[in-house]
């Protein structure tokens, strides 16, 4: 099933981001992803989930697609939604834009459910997938 609602967050970017060519060096494109992944979390309620019983998204795997390097002074406006939930997995996909609205990486996660109290992956949570669901 589709899940076109995209989440974004925006982030100023910081002259300590740079690197030695004078652009934003690629950890800190993985820092945004990261913010924009939490983000994403905590829109869907799932860090309620982590707050509440310890239930909680582990990144399984993470994936960064340079395409235009960023610069200082600016921001990083960061698209995200949902690719794909499966029993205990789901997928986000992050689009990041300069300030003048050009793609600049396409990135994608992997996250699985896990019980940190019975250490142990567990089902995607219904009633948040019905969240994503009727995300507007």
């Amino acid at each position: 099933m589709p899940y076109p609602k995209q989440i974004t967050l925006t982030l100023r970017i910081d002259w300590s981001e740079l690197d030695l060519f004078g652009h934003v060096n690629n950890v800190a494109f993985m820092k945004y992803v990261q913010a924009a992944r939490v983000n994403y979390w905590e829109q869907i309620g799932l860090y309620k989930l982590y707050t509440d019983n310890k239930h909680v998204p582990m990144l399984a795997s993470t994936h960064c697609e340079f395409k235009k390097p960023l610069f200082y002074p600016g921001e990083v406006i960061i698209h995200s939604q949902m690719d794909f939930i499966k029993n205990s997995s789901f997928g986000i996909s992050h689009q990041l834009y300069n300030s003048d609205n050009e793609l600049a990486a396409e990135a994608k996660d992997v996250m699985v459910m896990f019980d940190f109290v019975k250490n142990e992956k567990l089902p995607f949570p219904d009633a948040i997938k019905n969240l994503v669901e009727k995300l507007d």
